[in-house]
């Protein structure tokens, strides 16, 4: 049995959710289904920035063996305004200590972006600001050569039947299409693992 990783904050941990309704325990079903030889493990942390996940990278690397990493973390980093070079940097750091602990590993980096209102910007700040955020993932992933699930939150963010009252976190019919949208990036680097082996 090989282990998926899967590292974020309260998008992938299922705000409010029962842990059997976010996504990567989805992705566990699908997974079962297949009869692929994989276990989903959802180390989400509700309010996590990339600075948090660097700073506990290295416990949950040492709890397991890892095959496949997710790395979706940034949306609190966005929220809070966080310079973009300091995300970036931290995601760097975390796939760093991935790589050095596990060569052989598979990372998977997803992106974000938000085209929301943020009140802690001026409406041009802002636009420049949610450019240079969403392109960041790209351009680290490009620089990784690692797969890369394009918007975690594609076809949810804003629609209100996908989200809590908050608006913010997708409710159990939102993370299915949270999944939907890491599995068709996920289920090639699984495939292309298992050719591989």
């Amino acid at each position: 049995m090989q282990n998926i990783i899967f590292f974020g904050d309260s998008l992938t941990a299922g705000y409010q959710l029962r842990a059997s309704e976010a996504f990567p325990a989805l992705i566990q079903q699908r997974l079962d289904t297949l009869k692929l030889p994989y276990k989903a493990l959802n180390y989400g942390v509700s309010g996590d920035t990339t600075a948090g996940g660097r700073h506990r990278v290295a416990s949950v690397l040492a709890r397991q063996p890892v095959d496949v990493f997710v790395l979706a973390l940034g949306a609190n980093d966005g929220l809070r305004g966080i310079p973009v070079r300091e995300t970036t940097q931290n995601l760097q750091e975390i796939m760093d200590a991935v790589k050095l602990k596990y060569p052989e590993a598979k990372i998977v980096l997803v992106g974000l972006e938000f085209p929301f209102d943020l009140s802690a910007f001026g409406s041009h700040q802002y636009g420049r600001y949610a450019a240079e955020f969403k392109a960041s993932f790209r351009t680290l992933a490009d620089k990784n050569s690692v797969a890369f699930v394009p918007f975690l939150l594609q076809n949810v963010l804003g629609v209100r039947a996908l989200n809590l009252p908050d608006g913010v976190h997708p409710n159990a019919e939102g993370h299915k299409i949270l999944a939907n949208n890491v599995w068709a990036v996920l289920q090639t680097v699984i495939q292309t693992a298992d050719q591989a082996s």
